[in-house]
């Protein structure tokens, strides 16, 4: 058996402040590290789950997160970009599961350090008229792999959004969010504690889980953060302009939308 494992940062226990998710800053190296020991603790659970193979993906801003020297060595890790599936690679390995650690509430959410994939960016994204979070976005792309989201770890305010398209899902809460910049966290030790048991449990629970699926094609909506942002991305010639700050397109699939919304992303820095 063979088990992914994606892990973002806003997530992670001990994590409030932007200062501490942006290279650069001297918050970041322990907020890194911190990372790195949440990680630990989900390869540590799904070996003990009896998996064979447990891949790791580096799954926050330039995916050059992870320390790999301080990463369980009987992992391999998944780092660096652009790659095309983004914060699910490593569904296409044949893996039986996909556990979600260190993930965060979607963009105009309650949650700490909440967005959706690029906060100078996107203000919101909709598939299908749904708004969704990193969570939704990544499950779904999973899923067309035919592969389950069997765990997944963060505030209260993300367990929240996406319990219902993980219902079979382990949940594990590592703080609970009082502001976008605040919140009541589990210890460090506590979290890895929790999050390996909820491993653990996921992959025990997996044959009830069933992989998320949407109704395809797909109509996005993305609201961008200001109308030069908009500008921008509407000059793919696919793109229609809603108002100053909204527009939309079709994607045949949610690879197919992951990859033109990582484009977007991308653009953007040259207005940064």
């Amino acid at each position: 058996m063979k088990i992914l494992i994606s892990v973002d940062i806003e997530g992670v226990a001990g994590v409030y402040h932007s200062q501490q998710v942006r290279a650069g800053n001297p918050e970041y190296e322990r907020a890194r590290r911190l990372m790195t020991q949440e990680a630990n603790a989900a390869i540590a659970g799904a070996l003990e789950a009896g998996a064979a193979e447990v891949y790791v993906n580096d799954s926050h801003g330039d995916f050059r997160n992870l320390l790999p020297d301080a990463l369980d060595p009987r992992a391999q890790v998944i780092q660096g970009k652009p790659r095309y599936l983004s914060m699910a690679a490593g569904v296409e390995l044949g893996v039986a599961g996909l556990c979600m650690v260190g993930y965060h509430s979607r963009a105009q959410g309650r949650g700490i350090l909440a967005h959706t994939i690029n906060s100078f960016a996107f203000a919101r994204v909709a598939f299908n008229g749904e708004p969704m979070s990193e969570a939704g976005i990544y499950g779904a792309l999973a899923g067309e792999y035919g592969v389950p989201v069997l765990m997944a770890s963060g505030d209260d305010a993300f367990i929240e959004e996406n319990r219902a398209l993980f219902p079979r899902a382990a949940f594990v809460q590592t703080k609970r969010a009082t502001g976008q910049n605040s919140g009541v966290s589990l210890s460090p030790g506590h979290a890895c504690d929790a999050i390996r048991a909820g491993v653990v449990a996921g992959i025990a629970a997996r044959a009830d889980a069933r992989p998320l699926k949407l109704a395809t094609p797909l109509r996005i909506d993305l609201h961008t953060q200001t109308p030069a942002l908009a500008d921008l991305f509407c000059q793919w010639p696919t793109f229609e302009r809603v108002a100053s700050t909204e527009l939309r397109f079709d994607a045949p699939t949610v690879e197919a939308a992951v990859r033109m919304l990582n484009c977007c992303s991308a653009m953007s820095t040259m207005l940064r």
